[in-house]
């Protein structure tokens, strides 16, 4: 069994001008941004090759942003491109489409490049260093099986306003379902733009996005992709998302998915003000050792 696992990084969404996006917003203290973290991270834990999906036409402003500090680390790097032209033969691209298809249509980007088991990650989120051990671990097994990391809810919330989760069931250790929930505070979430609160635990388990997949979804995901298409491609900001994919597969017994727990906090910037607390908080685990040589 080979031990090459890959580290898939959705970062097409970045528009071709970078000012003020977050995805590559300094946060580390030598200005790195939070994906060079997530590499960090993702090495330590013997991850042998990292992907960006990114688009054409921000691939120059990529490369000399981002990718020429990631090719100094010890790990192969590659790219992959998410197009919205990038359809399955017999489906044409609707004139009035400018929003990409989605995360499920960005790892699908990957099929030609990625043939080992994979992680795949947003490129704005610190997932934290056990995370990635754990996924690592799960993936070097002789099984079929998928995983995802999940984290306690009151690891993830901000100060500064409302967040979208997908709360997890859990069923021997195995994710039954995600249910999305749009309004998320104080551990309660709102269906009705808070005429009524419901409690949530603050250990619930929620995604993330951090999924650990094997080569055997491409086919599975192309054939998502094309049912997609066949209800949505007219709806101009319709989206097909990887958790709907795998809810899909476990619902119809196609595939397990192992629930990995991390009790890493998770940081991200959901708004302008979490900036600060996220540079703090890296700042301290940088002088900390945590991330030496970065």
């Amino acid at each position: 069994m080979s031990k090459d696992i890959t580290l898939v990084v959705l970062a097409a969404g970045m528009g071709s001008r970078f000012g003020g996006l977050k995805q590559i917003e300094p946060i580390g203290p030598g200005g790195e941004a939070i994906l060079d973290f997530s590499v960090y991270d993702a090495i330590k834990a013997g991850f042998t090759k990292v992907v960006f999906v990114i688009k054409h036409e921000i691939e120059k402003d990529f490369k000399e942003i981002v990718g020429k500090r990631i090719e100094k680390q010890p790990i192969k790097v590659e790219y992959a491109f998410q197009e919205l032209n990038d359809l399955p033969e017999g489906y044409t691209l609707p004139a009035d489409r400018a929003k990409p298809w989605g995360t499920a249509h960005a790892i699908l980007a990957c099929r030609e490049i990625v043939k080992e088991p994979f992680a795949v990650i947003n490129a704005d989120d610190y997932y934290g260093s056990s995370a990635f051990a754990k996924v690592a671990e799960f993936l070097r097994q002789d099984n079929d099986d998928y995983c995802m990391v999940g984290y306690r809810l009151e690891n993830t919330l901000t100060e500064n306003g409302y967040v979208s989760r997908g709360v997890c069931e859990v069923v021997d250790g195995k994710l039954s379902s995600v249910t999305e929930r749009t309004k998320i505070a104080n551990c309660k979430y709102t269906e009705d733009d808070g005429a009524t609160w419901h409690d949530l635990a603050p250990d619930t388990l929620v995604s993330m996005n951090f999924w650990g997949l094997r080569a055997d979804l491409f086919p599975l995901l192309e054939k998502s992709f094309k049912a997609f298409l066949d209800e949505k491609i007219n709806v101009p900001k319709s989206e097909c998302y990887i958790p709907k994919v795998i809810s899909d597969l476990i619902e119809t017994g196609v595939k397990k998915v192992q629930m990995l727990t991390a009790e890493d906090k998770w940081y991200g910037v959901t708004y302008k003000e979490d900036k600060e607390m996220v540079v703090n908080a890296i700042g301290k685990m940088v002088a900390d050792g945590m991330y030496n040589g970065i």
